[in-house]
């Protein structure tokens, strides 16, 4: 109760102090662009202090509308009662005229009513009674959670959705806790889809790339570029690592140690299916609309990205693979396997007879109301997302950096540490990369150049810079309580998104940390990467060894 009030008097603090400046001071001119940070840091600090999502990004989207407002010419009353119109008519509506956004949830319903159809005519269960023949215990039982992520590597959202959903009765009956389940999916997910080499992401990753090397008038193409810096990937793998590390030596620290030794010592967690076995119980049931969702996926993301002319061309198949699935619309792939999945579960329930058909669109219905919440979220940080955008608040945080005098051997640290810190302003990994890859490849190729650096010595830094943009915004998008990634891993594994935030931020910044003091920094300074990859998983072993204690 404490927290919420000091949430709520921070929030009326900022609004009286922007008010008293307004009287005392009329403005005049445009907006200082400093105040642009201030949305989204007001959204993130609410959301941390009062553990309530949605009202926290009100704040912050109210925030913006009435500094832009202000500064627009209206007078105080009208800054502030306009402001609160915008909110919907300009922000949430504005997102959600983005075709995108519908589609992200749209497929989300469609995914909660199969699920909700699969646990009605018990085939999660059956898949609880298999897995838990093979998950014997809690580190099984999470182990078996990292390798469903692995197997499911070309898309993120399917990735968190599908996992969360299908494990949670089985973390439920291992005593795993919810925050345990929701961090691996999240922090297994993302680093797997940003570094291989068929996804969903490859597409927008090159792009962003190539705009960078086309500024420069580098003589790569866009691919290579992405395929070398791989080697200076820290953030991903070792993350990767890192949730194996936790997982086979069944020892936690932080908030996540507090939550899972609650979780071994209360009774399983209520689940939306019951953990009792029973003889009607068929995994058929569910793993075949299951099937169809993955398998649908990845027919999808090849139909929506062929192109003739590169598989007639001379590349191998992997390589003709890999650039159909990032030129694929991910988003229209994911609507037609979750509208598929949805229709095989309801007709395989119907055929089977295992539950009536008013039952089956019962059912339907309400799993599309155990999504609300989460579109509520999504809706709310995509609104604030604009309001960023609008005030160019990465475009502000990029320049304040930038305008520094820096060493060559520098600019990887920051451009992670900016990556990151823009990833978890804004809350999206996309967003970041879209504003820094055109803008620091160049900075940095310059700046090296500038400085009399041969092309030779000017490329292994290139590619750091090249992958710490990558690995900076998948970190601050690990951190951040408006990533949409972050809550979607949250709600498909049944976990309070403000638990799950605060148990997995410790996490994320211990990795990051030491992706960027023995990985990004040395190897900027001609450490091999090799090297540099095996001292980082060495010292997050001694982490999780002496820091970390045992459940």
């Amino acid at each position: 109760m404490k927290k919420k009030w000091i949430g709520l008097t921070v929030a009326l603090a900022l609004v009286l102090g922007m008010a008293l400046l307004y009287v005392f001071g009329p403005v005049a001119g445009p907006m200082p662009l400093w105040m642009s940070i201030l949305p989204p840091v007001l959204a993130i600090v609410m959301a941390l202090l009062i553990k309530e999502v949605i009202s926290s990004l009100f704040i912050g989207i109210l925030t913006g509308t009435f500094l832009m407002a202000l500064y627009g010419g209206a007078s105080l009353a009208t800054a502030l009662g306009g402001g609160v119109l915008r909110v919907v008519d300009t922000y949430v509506v504005g997102s959600l005229f983005d075709a995108d956004h519908v589609k992200i949830i749209v497929f989300t319903m469609l995914i909660g009513g199969m699920v909700r159809i699969i646990t009605a005519n018990r085939g999660m269960q059956g898949v609880v009674n298999w897995l838990s023949k093979r998950a014997r215990g809690p580190r099984s039982g999470q182990l078996m959670t990292f390798l469903m992520d692995l197997c499911i590597f070309f898309d993120d959202y399917s990735n968190t959705l599908v996992v969360g959903n299908t494990m949670r009765p089985i973390a439920d009956k291992l005593k795993i806790s919810r925050e345990k389940l929701s961090y691996i999916v999240d922090s297994t997910s993302a680093p797997v889809v940003a570094v291989a080499f068929v996804t969903t992401w490859i597409g927008a990753e090159l792009s962003y790339i190539q705009d960078g090397i086309n500024v420069i008038g580098l003589d790569a193409s866009a691919y290579s570029v992405f395929v070398n810096s791989l080697a200076y990937s820290f953030y991903p793998f070792l993350t990767l690592g890192f949730v194996l590390m936790i997982i086979f030596s069944r020892r936690d620290f932080g908030p996540m140690l507090k939550a899972e030794r609650k979780a071994r010592l209360q009774a399983a967690v209520e689940s939306t299916a019951t953990t009792t076995k029973s003889q009607s119980a068929h995994i058929i049931d569910a793993l075949i609309p299951l099937l169809v969702l993955i398998f649908g996926t990845i027919i999808g993301l090849v139909v929506t990205g062929y192109d003739a002319s590169v598989w007639n061309g001379d590349s191998g198949f992997f390589s003709k693979l890999s650039v159909t699935i990032g030129a694929a619309n991910s988003y229209l792939a994911l609507l037609w396997a979750s509208l598929l999945s949805l229709i095989t579960s309801i007709v395989m329930t119907l055929l089977r007879g295992t539950l009536p058909f008013s039952k089956v669109m019962e059912e339907m219905v309400e799993g599309f109301k155990t999504m609300l919440n989460a579109v509520l979220i999504l809706t709310m940080a995509w609104s604030i997302a604009l309001v960023t955008k609008d005030m160019h608040t990465a475009e502000f945080v990029s320049q304040l950096l930038l305008q520094w005098s820096l060493s060559p051997a520098v600019v990887p640290v920051l451009t992670f540490v900016l990556a990151a810190f823009i990833g978890f302003s804004t809350g999206t990994s996309w967003g970041t990369m879209a504003i820094l890859y055109p803008l620091i490849l160049p900075a940095s190729w310059l700046l090296c150049q500038g400085q009399g650096l041969s092309v030779d010595a000017t490329m292994p830094l290139f590619y750091n810079v090249v992958a710490s943009v990558l690995a900076g915004s998948v970190m601050g998008d690990h951190c951040s309580p408006i990533s949409d990634t972050t809550i979607m891993s949250s709600l498909a594994s049944g976990c309070n998104h403000m638990d799950h935030v605060k148990t997995q931020i410790p996490y994320a910044l211990v990795v990051g940390g030491v992706a960027v003091l023995i990985g990004v920094l040395p190897t900027a300074l001609g450490l091999p990467s090799w090297v540099a990859f095996l001292m980082g998983f060495v010292v997050l072993w001694l982490v999780v060894r002496f820091v970390g204690k045992k459940v």
